[in-house]
Parts: C-alpha cells; structure tokens; sequence
C-alpha cells in the first residue's frame, strides 16, 4: 500500500501526458481552426517566408491600392508564429500541423513546470499531481485543440517554469542576473502580458531576498541586484519592439468605473481558477449567446471577487510555505492593479478570465491543499465541481474537435477554416492561383493565409450596431485600383452590408456578385 500511494502522483503525471500525446496526435492529423490574433501573426509569417522583414505586415495603401505599405506587428507577440516556425523549419510540416505540435509541447512543458513549481512551492507530490489534474480538467487547457490561441498555450507552457525560478532563487548571484534578464526576453515572446507577471515576479523576489533585514541600504542593493537585468530586459523588448507601434495597454478610450472594472480582477481566482468564466460562456464579454443575463452576471462577478478574496487570505494563512503565500499575495495584488487600471481607463484588453488565468494557476494547489483538510462533506463537494468542469471541458472538445475533422473548409495550410465552406474555398483559391495582382478582401484574417499569390485586406466584420454607423467607411475606405478585386462575405451580408462594403471601394464599379454555395456570396470587380 504504501507504494502504491508514493505512486499516485506518478500515475497522475502519466495519465495526463498520454492524453495530450492522444489528443495532439488527434490534432496533427486534423488540425484545429485559428483564433483572429494568431492569424495575424501567421499572416507576418507567411511574409517572412517570403522574403519580407522580421515581424512585418505587408497591407495594400488605403490612399493608393495601387501601393503596398508595411507595418511593424506589435499588438501580439512573435512567439505565436515564431514557435510554430521552428517546426515548420526542422520537420518540413504545413501551419497547421505545425500549430498543433507547438500545443502539444508547451502543454506537455506546462504540466511539468507547474508541478515542479507546486513542489517548490512547498507542496506534496500528491498536491502536485492533483492541482496538474486540476488543471487539465478545464476548457482552457483544450482550447488548443480546438482553436490554435498562440501565446495563451505558450505562456502556459512557459509560466510555471518561470514561477519555479522565482521560487528556487535564494540569493543574488549571477544566476539570478541571467534569470531576470532572459525570462523577461522569453516571456514577451511567448505572450506580451507577461510584462505584468515579469514585474510581479521582480517584486516578489525583491521582498523575499530582502525579507528579513531591517538596514534599508541592503532592500537597495538587493533592488539593484534585481533592477539591474529587468531594466535590461525591459530596454530590450521596448526598443526593438514595442516602441514600433500599438499594443492593447498602448491606448485608452477614456475613464469609466463600472462594478465589474474592479470586481472582475478581484475575482480572478475562481472566474479562472474554477473555470466561473467559461462555465457562465463569459460573464461580461462573450462572442455567443450568455447563460446569465447582465444583471445575474454583475451579481456572479461580485460574489466571486468575495469569495476570491477569502480564498486568498486563507490560502495564505495556511499554506504548509510563506514564499509561496507571498507569492500569491504579490501576484495577486498586482494582478488587480494593473487590470483594474486598464479596465479602468478602458483599454483594449477584454474581459475575461483568461486574461488572468495565471492567478487562476497559481492558486490552485493552495485550494487543493485547503480541501484536502477540510471535512468529507466538502471533499465531495470539491470533487464534484471538478466534475463538472472536467464534463463540460469534455462536452467543448468532442464536438468542437468533430466539426474541425469533418465538416470544416482545409486549404493548403491545413488549417480547418470556420468562416467558409469547401466548396467557396477551393473556388477562392483557384481564383489565387489563376491571379497574381488581385486583391481579396476577407471579414475574417484566418481566410488570408490560404491566398499565396495575391494581396489580402481583413476588414471587421459587421453586427448591427456597425451598418448603422459612419465609422466604418472611415476605417475602411480604400481608393484607387489595382487588378481584380474579390470581396467574400457570408450569403447573410446581402443588401445592407454588402453595399457598404463595395462602397468601401470607390474607385470600383459594377460588382458582380457569385453565389459560391448556398453559405457564401463573392463580390467582384474588375
């Protein structure tokens, strides 16, 4: 018995590795669609390949079509195509099976380094194992494998191995130089949020190294120790990245308080933690219909930030390590902070769990710990609710995963592309191989990737509120002429919308319009 129990964790680590060696197998031989960001860096890609510069996005001049203008991507980070680059370099693979080998690895490194970061932190094999399990259970660990999401698989992969390193550190030495200085570079380029987990990381090993010590200059040496490669770092990714453009934090549309602009971060721990957030099909910001209304999703979100805020503070009264308490209190703190004040000031950061996943992650073990000293009645009711979000993880993945494989358009990336069937596919990219001075004109930037011979435009796509507005033409308005021009939209964008979107093009007249399939309509002039 008692190795069988020395085994469990073992077990554990094992049943989970298979499983993500199954389902990536799964999704190499069917690959998964793409989220709108990733496509965008895999548009820069597809241009590097081609020639063109480090992280550059070639678009036709909306002053002049005629012309092609480039800009330097910052809004997302290159590691999103970056790592599915070097697949496609060693192993000749197409971008799709490419993007599933890349999820496949970093969700195979974030089992491992969460773990080893749970046993650093003070934690029991078992706990480990259990909180991994945890983990795997929820939908944002399989989302992967469904849409290919770029640097939230990638941060994953890298975040516990980042937390284990401020765990492990215990003095200033050189190690501690070379950790700062790289992490920071290697974590930008998985997902450019880390900075917020960089600067926390750097606090907490601030206070750790520091604690304990009443003489101020040394608090001062050891923030220089540390100031020293972060500052560099810092420099490094703002001068030869984000000083080039935009990116979500960039910018603001002005103050607004609101209930959720605090409450939302505040609740981080069980809207991600617990997966709240997916559950509910997104609380305050969905792309599909809601299960709650506004009011019941305001009323969740508030009861949730209580709830996350005892949590935290029994977490760290009780958890069997202080550097792990304090762990949770700084990253934690600064979590709220830095997105209360985005929210606040309204930035072009969303609201939703994922975005704070990472205090999600990192509470996890100290929950399992907390439930594994509790009564019965609240074991079974813990295993319960790991139940059901395990069940619904499961309800997500096998028809998202059906509708990849078998129903969804594939062109030559391999890609499974949800905004156009086969059939409309194949005449678009027969129309790519029969041009090579068109311009397509797409509402979705995933479509982009199949066209090889021809220039693309990615313009929004329009709801209700935005055919009614001016806006739009504002936006997007492109004079002057160049080859063919090839607007796809879906059959549903008849009338209304599909005269704002030729009258986008002024210096066009005469659209013919193709009904491609029952689905989708092609307008074109020439």
């Amino acid at each position: 018995m008692p190795l069988q129990t020395s085994n469990i964790h073992k077990i554990i680590l094992a049943v989970l590795s298979v499983i993500v060696l199954i389902v990536g197998v799964m999704t190499f031989l069917s690959p998964a669609a793409v989220f709108p960001d990733s496509s965008w860096g895999f548009q820069v890609l597809q241009k590097m390949q081609a020639g063109g510069g480090f992280n550059l996005l070639f678009k036709p001049n909306a002053a002049d079509l005629s012309k092609t203008h480039s800009e330097f991507l910052t809004w997302w980070s290159p590691g999103q195509y970056l790592a599915p680059y070097l697949f496609i370099s060693l192993f000749k693979l197409n971008l799709g099976q490419a993007a599933a080998v890349t999820s496949a690895v970093f969700t195979l490194s974030g089992i491992f380094g969460f773990y080893s970061f749970f046993k650093k932190a003070g934690f029991g094999q078992l706990i480990a194992a259990i909180s991994v399990a945890l983990i795997a259970c929820q939908q944002a660990f399989i989302i992967p494998y469904i849409f290919y999401n770029g640097g939230e698989v990638l941060i994953f992969g890298f975040a516990g191995w980042f937390l284990y390193g401020c765990t492990a550190i215990n003095k200033t030495d050189w190690k501690l130089l070379v950790f700062l200085l790289l992490s920071g570079c290697f974590g930008f380029c998985c997902k450019s949020s880390f900075l917020w987990m960089y600067g926390a990381g750097c606090i907490y090993l601030w206070i750790k190294l520091s604690r304990g010590q009443y003489d101020i200059v040394q608090w001062i040496k050891k923030g220089i120790w540390i100031g020293i490669p972060a500052i560099a770092s810092l420099s490094l990714i703002y001068i030869l990245y984000l000083s080039k453009g935009e990116n979500p934090a960039s910018s603001g549309m002005g103050i607004k308080l609101t209930w959720q602009t605090f409450s939302f971060p505040l609740a981080s721990p069980l809207l991600a933690g617990l997966s709240i957030d997916d559950m509910a099909g997104g609380l305050i910001y969905h792309d599909d219909l809601t299960i709650l209304n506004p009011f019941w999703s305001l009323v969740t979100v508030i009861t949730s930030a209580i709830f996350s805020v005892i949590l935290v503070i029994n977490i760290a009264r009780h958890a069997p390590d202080k550097n792990y308490a304090l762990l949770v209190i700084v990253f934690y703190s600064v979590s709220v902070i830095f997105f209360s004040y985005n929210f606040l000031r309204q930035a072009n950061i969303s609201y939703e769990a994922r975005h704070l996943r990472l205090i999600g992650l990192l509470i996890t073990p100290g929950l399992v710990y907390l439930v594994s000293r509790s009564q019965l009645i609240y074991k079974a009711a813990f295993v319960f609710i790991c139940f059901v979000i395990g069940f619904l993880s499961f309800r997500y993945f096998v028809p998202g995963f059906r509708q990849n494989k078998l129903f969804n358009a594939r062109g030559t990336t391999g890609l499974a592309q949800i905004a156009a069937d086969q059939q409309s596919l194949n005449y678009l990219m027969d129309l790519d191989r029969k041009n090579n001075n068109a311009i397509f004109v797409f509402i979705q930037p995933d479509l982009g990737l199949e066209i090889k011979n021809n220039r693309i435009i990615t313009v929004d796509p329009m709801d209700a509120v935005q055919v009614s507005s001016k806006d739009y033409y504002d936006n997007f308005t492109y004079k002057g002429h160049a080859g063919p021009l090839y607007i796809f939209m879906p059959s549903n964008y008849s009338g209304v919308r599909s005269d704002i979107l030729t009258h986008c093009f002024p210096d066009y007249q005469d659209f013919k319009m193709e009904q491609l399939s029952p689905d989708y309509v092609l307008y074109s002039a020439k």
